[in-house]
């Protein structure tokens, strides 16, 4: 019995040594975080001045270029102000005229003149005013993208600042989420990851671009936002999915 002993503490102590001299590789941590997909940028375009809707140049989800018209305007009532501006610009100015005439001949004083070219200088003022209005009009694409909703239809009555088009960016799309705050420490700009959408269960190529200035005391989390390296045709805005992390601790 003496011997078995001594052979097994023998044995236990060549484990141990074993152990000690070749410990085992821990595997790369990975986690796993939900991921919402973004458009490159988006905006409500919202009418500049009150009118009537002539003409909706585009419709629901279809595409544009910059510079293209999405919605005209019906200009009539600005287009006529303007005629009446230029009216009484004519008139002012040949009031103005006439007042420096009768300064030469001592017949109008410094003060009816100065009057008088303010009355011109109003009407001038009135008239790039109207055509200001008119200007907006046409209501022109700020950027490359497509329609994500339409506000009006044609032929509807507005006022100034009610919404129109929602319009979505072309480009490579954007990826927000929320990491644990104790990854600070491995996740870097430029972070390379996986993500998987839940629409068309395919995997992608992400980068961090973004890391938030500062981590929610509550969830104990801080805020990314990622880019896809490659443009998808199969992705939309909206689409969420989860993203893949490795080496995170």
């Amino acid at each position: 019995m003496l011997v078995l002993g001594a052979l097994s503490l023998t044995a236990a102590a060549q484990t141990t040594a074993v152990g000690a001299a070749k410990p085992a590789a821990a595997p790369a941590a990975s986690a796993s975080v939900r991921v919402l997909v973004l458009p490159a940028g988006e905006t409500v375009l919202a009418s500049p001045v009150p009118g009537r809707v002539a003409q909706l140049h585009v419709g629901l989800g279809v595409s544009f270029r910059q510079g293209a018209t999405l919605v005209s305007l019906d200009c009539d009532e600005p287009r006529a102000r303007q005629a009446m501006a230029s009216a009484d610009l004519a008139a002012a100015t040949d009031q103005y005229e006439a007042k420096l005439r009768m300064q030469g001949l001592e017949q109008a004083s410094d003060v009816e003149v100065s009057l008088a070219a303010s009355a011109v200088a109003k009407a001038k003022a009135q008239i790039d005013l109207y055509q200001f209005q008119i200007s907006q009009c046409s209501i022109r694409a700020p950027w490359s993208g497509s329609t994500a909703k339409l506000h009006v239809r044609s032929h509807m009555t507005v006022s100034a600042g009610q919404p129109l088009l929602d319009l979505v960016r072309s480009g490579l799309l954007l990826l927000k989420l929320n990491v644990p705050s104790n990854w600070m420490s491995t996740l870097k700009m430029g972070h390379e990851f996986e993500v998987t959408i839940d629409e068309t269960g395919n995997t992608y190529a992400a980068r961090v671009h973004r890391i938030n200035s500062r981590v929610d005391p509550v969830s104990q989390t801080i805020e990314l936002e990622a880019t896809m390296l490659k443009s998808h045709a199969d992705l939309l805005p909206g689409m969420s999915g989860v993203a893949k992390f490795t080496g995170m601790r």
